[in-house]
């Protein structure tokens, strides 16, 4: 018998994404509501009771009634991944980044609940993670991290404001940064999960194209622990070796380019990591290149449910 799969919200632009990568699959049976039944409760109980794994594309109070919904019915049967940030720092939860370490994927695998990582937070805890297990970087490093990303991020509001050509956003919103009083609900997730001692300034920034992100971690050498540009990359590609989601790029490759292109993975559920400077600048920037739908939401949902339906 096939697995059904609910998507709690569609709707959305998350859910939509990723009901276009289950479009295709014959190997399980998914569930859907129609757009003008969203706010049916009775009927969302219903498709929630009914899966075997459902996962939330809603605003972080929408997800916390989604599993009530559950434990109410005393529902210990249907498997949930969230998409929202409600649960990304819960020790109840498993969180979603499958290459985080050498375990987490075997943990996905088993759980119940599975906390799907933010856009933002994939970049820069995949960045920053392996330098602090390996030891180079230290848990009160005073880190930077600065990003952009694509508008799709900011939701269907944010989508339609900046693609009408009549809204004064749209003429307005070729790039601007936000979060200004540096409280972005992506910087918990990180210093979490990083297990970072000192909080992390974050910039992140919204420019006018629909997909794609770059995150930025620039790093002085004599910060680090006896380090140079060639250690802080082979902490990473041996962090990351293996595997074919995270891929980091050669220093011979990232020497020749030009410049690294936000846009460059849109569409795609893979992400680059790149270790940009010199030894003799002493300076070393760390860019995390990716799809803010793809590795970034929807493809990392995917991910996660192809994990836990390989149980």
């Amino acid at each position: 018998m096939q697995p059904t799969i609910f998507i709690d919200g569609e709707h959305g632009t998350t859910g939509l994404q990723i009901r276009q990568r289950l479009a295709d699959r014959r190997d399980i049976s998914v569930l859907s509501m129609p757009h003008e039944e969203r706010r049916n409760l009775d009927k969302r109980r219903e498709m929630l009771l009914a899966a075997d794994i459902a996962i939330l594309c809603l605003p972080d109070d929408a997800s916390r009634e989604a599993v009530q919904i559950l434990q109410d019915a005393g529902n210990d049967t249907t498997r949930l991944i969230d998409t929202s940030t409600a649960h990304r720092s819960h020790n109840d939860w498993v969180y979603g980044f499958a290459e985080f370490d050498s375990a987490q994927r075997a943990k996905i695998i088993d759980a119940s609940r599975v906390s799907n990582p933010g856009c933002y937070s994939t970049g820069a805890i995949a960045l920053i993670k392996p330098l602090v297990d390996a030891g180079i970087l230290g848990a009160d490093y005073p880190l930077t991290i600065n990003a952009v990303s694509g508008y799709t991020g900011g939701g269907k509001q944010m989508i339609a404001k900046i693609e009408d050509a009549d809204n004064a956003e749209h003429i307005a919103a070729v790039f601007f940064e936000y979060a200004l009083t540096l409280e972005h609900k992506h910087v918990p997730e990180i210093i979490a999960h990083c297990d970072l001692a000192k909080r992390p300034i974050f910039t992140p920034s919204v420019a006018r194209f629909a997909q794609g992100m770059l995150v930025n971690v620039p790093l002085h050498l004599d910060g680090l622990n006896n380090c140079s540009v060639a250690a802080v990359h082979s902490a990473l590609a041996e962090h990351y070796a293996g595997q074919d989601i995270v891929q980091v790029v050669s220093l011979e490759e990232t020497a020749s380019l030009a410049r690294i292109e936000p846009e460059a993975l849109a569409g795609q559920d893979i992400m680059k990591l790149y270790v940009c400077g010199s030894d003799e600048t002493g300076h070393v920037n760390l860019v995390a290149q990716l799809d803010n739908l793809g590795k970034g939401a929807s493809g990392a949902a995917v991910q996660n449910l192809d994990l836990m339906l390989s149980a």
